[in-house]
């Protein structure tokens, strides 16, 4: 063997390097303690993305609460005399209309957040993460973690995400400053206009570039969870000796089970009627007992050591051998032990039968 060849072969059995792809029982397992591909600024983009076109959707619900808050504030309730009866149902009635003014983005909040979730790893309920582990608490590894190169990325995500923002901000204010400057000559309902429909567009701007970068960031989780799953060849194998056992172990097992085979074959040998041989390749013992099979029957069979070892349990029982080369390979080939002959066969097998009770009946 090529020498070259021989060491390539032996650094890609034994090489401890992390280069194949995780199986499907690591990644159940990763999965089964909470270790999946996930961001956690997915949800939050889409939260305030979708809050913030909410605002559109729902303006006219939100004006109208609004007001009517207010109007029952300060105009039913400061015309009333304040008495602990007026002020108990004041305060139930406003904690009422305010529950109702906030229920649609709350809604909003909750489904988006699970959909979002949802989205990255499917339905995953574990206790794994929130179990107590005390490398958790080792300043050593907490050191580790701090000076890691995920940490030094997650750095620079938040500072990417600031300047983002604050360029969105600026170019968004910027674009409105003349108005911004003529808002002291406008009336106060034009002022709350022009503000509200500004923190509308600055909020559903900064969501969708929020959205944007939380995708990127999703991608970027996923690549680095499929690069920690990534497994060794060795580690593979392991795998697989845990899952399937030992291939020495089972090799062993197999090999004990084909002798203990072997043992109740060669115990029925000797109620053979007659074994046909090739002479030296193959053997097999068959039985036939009139009235009682449907056809004769193989008791064992076997070639070169084994054909060998039935021959010479044959002659020690005194048990006809026939050689009988055509039939002998054919008997080999299509009868399995334990189960009659096949049937293109019987006319071939029943002739040396008869030879041999023909031989038995004369001595």
């Amino acid at each position: 063997m090529n020498p070259e060849f021989r060491l390539k072969l032996d650094l890609q059995l034994f090489s401890g390097e992390k280069t194949e792809q995780a199986t499907p029982k690591k990644r159940q397992e990763s999965r089964k303690k909470g270790q999946v591909a996930k961001s956690m600024e997915l949800p939050g983009a889409f939260i305030l993305l979708i809050s913030f076109l909410s605002f559109s959707m729902f303006g006219g619900f939100y004006k109208e609460r609004i007001y009517r808050l207010f109007s029952v504030t300060f105009h039913d309730y400061m015309n009333r005399e304040l008495t602990q009866a007026t002020a108990a149902q004041m305060f139930s009635d406003l904690i009422v209309q305010s529950l109702i003014l906030i229920s649609p983005i709350m809604v909003i909040t909750v489904i988006v957040a699970i959909i979002g979730n949802y989205a990255q790893f499917g339905f995953l309920l574990t206790g794994d993460p929130l179990m107590m582990k005390f490398n958790k608490i080792n300043p050593i590894e907490g050191a580790k973690r701090i000076f890691s190169l995920r940490s030094l990325v997650e750095l620079f995500k938040s500072i990417a995400k600031i300047i983002v923002v604050g360029v969105v901000a600026y170019m968004t204010l910027w674009g409105e400053k003349e108005r911004i400057l003529e808002l002291s000559t406008v009336p106060l309902e034009s002022i709350f206009t022009f503000t509200a429909g500004l923190v509308l567009s600055l909020g559903v701007k900064i969501g969708a570039v929020l959205v944007v970068l939380a995708v990127l960031d999703y991608a970027y989780q996923r690549y680095e969870h499929e690069k920690q799953l990534k497994m060794s060849k060795q580690d593979i194998k392991d795998e697989y000796k845990k899952s399937e056992g030992d291939p020495l172990i089972k090799a062993k097992i197999r090999e004990k089970q084909r002798r203990m085979a072997m043992q109740r074959m060669m115990q029925e040998v000797p109620k053979a009627d007659v074994v046909i041989t090739n002479p030296t390749h193959f053997a097999i013992a068959l039985k036939y007992e009139a009235g009682k099979m449907d056809a004769p029957l193989v008791l064992a069979k076997g070639m070169d050591f084994v054909a060998l070892k039935i021959k010479e349990i044959a002659k020690q029982e005194g048990i006809p051998t026939m050689e009988n080369r055509p039939l002998a390979r054919a008997l080999y080939e299509k009868a399995e032990i334990g189960e009659g002959i096949p049937v293109e066969l019987f006319q071939a097998v029943a002739e040396v039968l008869a030879f041999v009770y023909k031989m038995k009946r004369k001595a």
